[in-house]
């Protein structure tokens, strides 16, 4: 009796009264800690990922030691909640915090990480609100938690800070401040305690591509997947498909996959899972027929089932208590439900062809979503089944694909930490352009791939701009679910959209090797320019200063600030996107020589431009000695197999090297590793004339050139490996891609 009552006594004091205490840290892998605060839950959003760490890639990541930020960060547990102190230093930025759609800068921030369709706000209920920040001092901190959390980025002072701001008497203090500095990101959890992982740098991008590879690494799409791709009306029939398809071939535009919408199912709003008899007699064939015709078969569904499924009823039981649209929902926690909705998908879908998904409305709203209220069988809170639907939706529909040696590329609305591996892209229904750039630049924070889809526009011009953009993005898409718009629905730029379509295209041996980094490496594909090691506030400042050049000084002015409307693409290029009614904008260059893109002319070093591109050209400069790969005009991506001319294109006066990435594109044989890089060199000959070079194909290896052609786009002359000469010469238009 004794014994149970001192037991009792410690659960009584654990629960009331508050442990403070030092995190013994631990080494998950190279530059990797985590730290063990209280009682942690069995359920985080790292172990419904279910992935593992791409050990490999840490091998290419700088040696480095247990940051001293480590023991200063504290953790306390009381009332049953955990209470995060992480310190920040006077000058220090942070970003991520998840998929924010209108601030890059996260400093001063409060915030509720939820799950949600994002409502117009950066508050914290966003579409992937994950609870990873990286600090501009060159580390990333995560909290592996499936609760709510309440972040305050900065905001908020402790009594006893070592930093404590002086009081100041707002009726004569111009000074006066209603947000007093604070020295720490603190933190909210909602339960007994938690896991802390603290990535090193020792710069912010090794810090997350700390955080992607011990999420698996950075998704590896199909080649078909980084192709252009049509979302047709939720009512078309198969015949309707066809019959779009074959315009898309008569009219010369680039087409890898058509996503059908709602009409595909019986019922949808709850979903069936079932097709749709009239409008799809013959799915099997109806699949068959498109894949001949080079284009694979994408489907819209939600979760939510239907009391006419064919499922209903064995899923009944193993289901939560509330619905949505009246549709169950399947405790996806539970592994006889995700048996159900996997033996489903397989039978009804993936079994004949269906090449992938776009997993609606697994994001919110409250209004319609399951309450907080509900239960599940599983035992799981209706909190962390919210936290982690859309994590569940990735893992169990790309475990699929595996089983059968196909990737996919497909559409999400929901997500969270430990997604980097999948191959899923985050959109919404919200359709503000300059806020879907910024989306795109906080994406490469948080490990996330995020799409400025194009679905309607008022005029020409946005419907340009609009494409523009999505062009240099993970998923070349036009959505036309709603009013079915086409690539040429504005005749007067339709050249101009057909022209940056095949661009699209013409570029896949870029866009696919650099996401082949992002797998490999973990490096995000698109990303902020404050992660470019030209791009330093703190070291241009000081060397200003020693300059005595301070003052009237725009580049200066311009890094201090937020940089939420141009992007880095892959490893050489930078998109500075126009918007409607634009005529011209400023773009902030890193330092380093920069060139443009189209005409392979010097614009700066390390200072603010101004650009007046017309409508035609979205600006887009390229690094010095930059070499980007480039293919043949075709309307689909290259099979398994089929061999490619290609075009290599070097910018700038720099030599340079890259390394090519190359495999079948189509299955997982590279993680066998059947895949192959081969290394590009521009360097200058004895006549001070650049001269290409490109390895040979390792015996067993994949081989996918057939031929090789270059093009010095800055320099005046150079020549090839087999000493044929090349011009730089162009016509400065689209057209002369």
């Amino acid at each position: 009796m004794n014994t149970k009552r001192i037991l009792l006594g410690i659960v009584v004091c654990l629960l009331l009264f508050p442990i403070r205490a030092q995190i013994v840290w631990q080494q998950m892998e190279p530059g990797v800690w985590k730290g063990v605060i209280g009682m942690p839950e069995d359920y985080s959003l790292l172990t419904v990922a279910g992935v593992l760490p791409l050990k490999e890639g840490f091998t290419r990541l700088p040696e480095v030691h247990l940051p001293e930020l480590a023991n200063e960060i504290v953790g306390t547990v009381q009332d049953g909640k955990t209470y995060l102190q992480i310190p920040l230093e006077k000058e220090e930025q942070i970003f991520g915090f998840g998929l924010n759609f209108q601030t890059v800068h996260q400093r001063g921030k409060i915030l509720n990480l939820h799950v949600d369709h994002y409502g117009g706000k950066d508050n914290g209920r966003t579409h992937a609100p994950v609870p990873f920040y990286v600090s501009s001092l060159g580390y990333g901190i995560l909290v592996n938690s499936a609760r709510y959390l309440t972040v305050y980025a900065g905001s908020g002072v402790r009594k006893d800070s070592p930093n404590v701001p002086i009081a100041r008497d707002r009726n004569t203090d111009k000074d006066w401040t209603s947000a007093p500095y604070s020295d720490a990101v603190s933190i909210l959890v909602p339960a007994r305690g938690v896991e802390i992982f603290l990535f090193a740098g020792p710069t912010p991008m090794d810090a997350i591509r700390r955080y992607n590879l011990y999420c698996g690494g950075g998704a590896l799409p199909p080649r078909w997947g980084l192709g252009f791709t049509q979302r047709t009306q939720k009512l078309y029939t198969a015949d309707d498909v066809e019959r779009e398809i074959d315009e898309f071939e008569r009219r010369g535009f680039p087409l890898d996959f058509i996503g059908l919408e709602p009409g595909w199912q019986s019922k949808a709003y709850p979903c069936t899972l079932e097709w749709d008899k009239k409008r799809f007699p013959n799915p099997v064939d109806f699949i068959k027929k498109m894949e001949k015709k080079g284009v694979r078969i994408n489907l819209w569904t939600n979760p939510y089932l239907s009391p006419e499924s064919d499922i209903y009823k064995r899923m009944y039981p193993v289901s939560g208590s509330h619905t949505v649209w009246c549709g169950i929902v399947p405790d996806m926690a539970d592994s006889l439900a995700r048996q159900l909705w996997m033996d489903k998908l397989e039978k009804e879908h993936v079994c004949i062809g269906v090449s992938g998904y776009k997993i609606d409305e697994v994001d919110g709203y409250d209004r319609y979503l399951w309450p907080d209220v509900a239960t599940f069988p599983s035992g799981i809170p209706a909190e962390q089944m919210r936290q982690t639907y859309g994590l569940w939706m990735q893992r169990t529909t790309s475990k699929l694909y595996e089983k059968y040696n196909q990737r996919t590329f497909g559409l999400v609305r929901g997500s969270n930490a430990g997604a980097s591996s999948f191959p899923y892209v985050i959109y919404n229904d919200y359709y503000s352009h300059q806020d879907f750039i910024t989306a795109l630049v906080n994406s490469g924070f948080c490990g996330v791939l995020w799409t400025p889809e194009v679905r309607s526009s008022k005029t020409g011009e946005e419907w340009l701009r609009r494409f523009q953009s999505v062009v240099f993005s993970p998923m070349a898409m036009i959505n036309a679910w709603s009013n079915g718009t086409k690539p040429w629905s504005f005749p007067e730029v339709a050249e101009q959209v057909k022209e940056y379509a095949i661009l699209r295209m013409r570029m896949m041996p870029y866009w696919y090797t650099e996401f082949a980094r992002y797998h490999f490496d973990g490096i995000p594909p698109f990303r902020a320019v404050n992660l470019e090691s030209g791009f330093n506030p703190k070291q241009s400042v000081r060397m200003e200063v020693e300059n005595d050049n301070l003052d009237d000084n725009p580049y200066m002015e311009a890094i201090s600030k937020e940089i939420k409307d141009q992007y880095m693409a892959g490893e050489y290029l930078l998109v500075a996107p126009m918007f409607t009614g634009q005529k011209e904008r400023y773009v902030v260059l890193p330092k380093g020589n920069w060139y443009d893109f189209y005409t392979g002319e010097y614009v700066g070093n390390g200072e603010r431009i101004t650009v007046s591109p017309g409508l035609d050209h979205i600006p887009v400069f390229v690094k010095d000695g930059a070499i980007i790969p480039m293919m043949e005009p075709m309307l689909h991506a290259p099979k398994a197999g089929q061999k490619i001319n290609l075009e290599i294109r070097h910018y700038g006066k720099a030599e340079g090297r890259y390394f090519l990435y190359d495999d079948d594109g189509e299955t997982f044989d590279y993680k066998k590793g059947i895949f192959s890089w081969r290394e590009i060199n521009v360097i200058y000959d004895e006549k001070d004339r650049l001269k290409g070079i490109i390895s040979k194909a390792e015996k067993g290896k994949p081989d996918n050139i057939a031929k090789v052609t270059w093009k010095f786009m800055t320099a005046k002359y150079g020549i090839s490996d087999d000493g044929r000469s090349g011009s730089s010469e162009n016509d400065n238009r689209c057209s002369g891609y």
